[in-house]
């Protein structure tokens, strides 16, 4: 009897594993900037922020924010070589903070990737819809389009993970070098036939003051969100020691060249004194016409696959949280289970389940699309990450505050607690201007009602961590552990509870 609960306790263990050895810097390369979704920031966002704000410091802004970024990286990815779990954030807060406190992480990341995932089939539908009808001469509702998205990233969901990584890379090369190919041909035809560096002076920023720098900076940061996806990855990844550090920082360096070079670009080409009307005015157009010939069309056929590209990004990274949740005992064990495929097809549907159920619910109740389902969950998505960013930042600090393991001073401490109070400065002024980040009036109540649901989530999580460690003290000792949580749920003494 002992043999074969050994053989059952390895093969339980097997079927809660992910694919191993899988994914190479190039791979999780494109699983990271699928999920930035760059032409999606630069066509919608940029112009936007063009427009709202008024600045025409934004190409600075980015420069800023991507420096910000870069200190919290170091600490960041040094934890990264130390701790592997398919939930980073998750497993990253459980070892600094403690288990309760990761709990918390954990729901909070949830919540953060679902309004993400689930939020860019609000553009999706809407813009295959324009597209269809203009070329094809097709009309169908927006949810007709969105669902046909839908199943093809339902049904992307369940394959080799491999499978997906190459898809997001096709897409992807196009994707960024349409962006570089706009950018190159604006900046090529500047406004009165001189080129001007003024957008790239952070002078513009410094002198709106610290609440419009403040939006600004939000935005930029939520156009980041996605490259800190790495260490999610890092159970497939192949030397994960090198590929996620490596991948972590060219994805920041492209991102913040991409979108720096974009929004300059933009400006040079209608000129920094009209480049806020121009986006006013023209939204996704003020990029796609800055290039001749076949590009604006390509432009805006690539900003439906960048669409797409997201999309199934971040359904990979929710059912990555969700297996490694469910691995743990947080969640149903059926979610922490892999097939053949070292895929967790449970997890999978279930995030799958709960796109379509999204989508009806805002095709039934008639709501538009963009602006709730799109344009509101994503900022609130974006949001829910940086306050995860900021988590993490702390405990990363706390973490190696206990052990430094070989890490020098800068990742240990000096990065992290740079990044935590930068990180926690775009919080509050985030929270401060909610109504803003939503474009609704001041007092509406969504723009409490996004920051309060994550308060609300975050105790939830925190409380449920502390009732794990008095009533079921196995699953409170495998809480954070990843790859090695099984065992320690096989091993765990229930006499003795960790911290």
């Amino acid at each position: 009897m002992r043999g074969v609960g050994s053989v059952r306790g390895r093969s339980d263990m097997v079927s809660r594993a992910l694919a191993r050895d899988r994914l190479g810097v190039p791979a999780v390369l494109c699983f990271v900037l699928a999920g930035v979704a760059p032409l999606t920031v630069a066509a919608g966002v940029i112009p936007t922020a063009y427009a709202t704000t008024g600045l025409i410091g934004i190409p600075a802004a980015f420069l800023a924010v991507a420096v910000v970024l870069g200190v919290f990286a170091a600490g960041y990815v040094a934890m990264a070589r130390h701790v592997t779990s398919a939930g980073a954030f998750y497993a990253f807060v459980s070892a600094g903070l403690g288990r309760a406190a990761g709990v918390a992480a954990a729901l909070v990341a949830l919540l953060s990737y679902s309004f993400l995932q689930v939020g860019l089939y609000g553009a999706l539908g809407p813009a295959a819809e324009a597209e269809a009808a203009a070329h094809l001469g097709i009309h169908a509702a927006w949810w007709a389009w969105a669902l046909l998205a839908w199943a093809v990233v339902a049904v992307l969901g369940q394959q080799r993970v491999e499978i997906t990584g190459r898809v997001l890379g096709v897409l992807l090369t196009a994707e960024v070098g349409v962006i570089l190919a706009e950018a190159v041909a604006g900046l090529a035809t500047p406004a009165g036939g001189r080129l001007s560096f003024a957008t790239l002076s952070p002078g513009d920023l410094a002198e709106h003051g610290l609440g419009t720098f403040g939006v600004l900076a939000v935005v930029a940061v939520l156009g980041f969100v996605g490259f800190e996806q790495a260490p999610v990855l890092g159970e497939e990844a192949r030397s994960p020691r090198r590929t996620i550090p490596a991948a972590t920082y060219v994805a920041l360096g492209l991102i913040a060249v991409v979108y720096a070079g974009a929004s300059w670009a933009m400006a040079a080409h209608a000129g920094a004194g009209d480049v806020v009307g121009a986006a006013a005015k023209d939204g996704p157009g003020l990029l796609f016409g800055l290039g001749g010939g076949p590009l604006p069309a390509l432009a805006q056929l690539l900003f439906l696959t960048s669409l797409f590209a997201a999309a199934l990004a971040f359904h990979n990274v929710v059912w990555r949280y969700a297996f490694a949740l469910a691995r743990e005992g947080l969640l149903p064990a059926p979610l922490g289970r892999t097939g053949a495929s070292s895929v967790p097809r449970a997890a999978s549907l279930a995030q799958s389940a709960t796109g379509l159920a999204v989508i009806v619910f805002f095709a039934a109740t008639g709501q538009p699309p963009m602006a709730r389902l799109f344009f509101w969950l994503g900022t609130s998505g974006g949001f829910g990450v940086m306050l995860l960013l900021l988590a993490t930042s702390v405990s990363v600090a706390a973490f190696f505050g206990k052990d430094p393991r070989g890490e020098n001073a800068w990742r240990r401490v000096v990065a992290p607690l740079l990044a935590a109070a930068a990180l926690a400065g775009i919080v509050v002024l985030a929270i401060r201007n909610y109504a803003i980040l939503l474009g609704v009036p001041p007092g509406d109540p969504a723009a409490w009602a996004f920051p309060a649901a994550y308060a609300a989530v975050a105790v939830a999580g925190l409380a449920w961590g502390l009732a794990l460690r008095i009533r079921r003290p196995a699953v409170y000792a495998a809480v954070g552990l990843g790859p090695g949580a099984v065992a320690a749920r096989l091993g765990a003494a229930s006499q003795q509870v960790p911290r």
